[in-house]
């Protein structure tokens, strides 16, 4: 299953992969607050095995150090976003956070490379656009996709921050998201769940409508 809480100061969706089997679970996009990350863990008796990030903004990856302080976890990135990862003013944390926020990715990803945690398979897909390495993390066990902010309810993310392109967006939107299963549930970086058919329909953005 796949279960969610809102933290941070731009209300960022945490996500928490879970194999029910076993309790253990992936934290996708640390927000904020990672001592409320830690204690929803133990109250519901998680298991945490890695994190992984759909892009570098410090609005997604400010609990990492936290969260690394008290477990020992593999973080995972797109590698095309290990640049913007490490610098305080391409991933906004000095600027918008008020501290310098950097994390240094374990595993960096290749479009398409796919990986075993917590018993779970994931798939990442390169979706540049909102910053040049963004990244999605396809879990076809669960018809999931996690979406970071390429893809919002009715929405995608900005293009207008440093290393984001209305070219790339509008080629990830046709190629990458726009061609995956209508049977996916979307879980995004900000809002609420949706799904890939309601976004195929509804979403003007998938119709290349800007």
């Amino acid at each position: 299953m796949i279960r969610g809480m809102v933290l941070g100061p731009v209300q960022t969706n945490v996500y928490f992969i879970i194999n029910d089997d076993t309790n253990e679970c992936v934290i996708a996009d640390p927000a904020d607050s990672p001592e409320r990350i830690i204690d929803y863990m133990r109250q519901n008796e998680l298991l945490p095995v890695a994190i992984i990030l759909t892009h570098g903004h410090y609005d997604h990856i400010a609990g990492v150090a936290g969260l690394l302080e008290e477990y020992k976890l593999p973080v995972y990135a797109s590698a095309d976003e290990a640049r913007l990862l490490r610098d305080v003013n391409l991933n906004h944390s000095l600027m918008s956070y008020g501290r310098s926020i950097t994390v240094e990715a374990d595993v960096l990803l290749e479009d398409g490379e796919e990986f075993d945690a917590a018993g779970i398979h994931f798939k990442c897909i390169h979706t540049p656009g909102h910053t040049e390495g963004s990244c999605c993390y396809l879990i076809d066990t669960m018809e999931a996709l996690i979406s970071g902010d390429t893809l919002f309810e009715g929405s995608i993310g900005r293009t207008d921050l440093p290393t984001g392109s209305v070219p790339q967006m509008k080629k990830t939107l046709a190629e990458k998201i726009a061609t995956l299963p209508d049977d996916l549930t979307v879980y995004p970086g900000h809002g609420g769940i949706t799904s890939m058919a309601d976004e195929k329909l509804w979403n003007p953005f998938l119709g290349g409508d800007f």
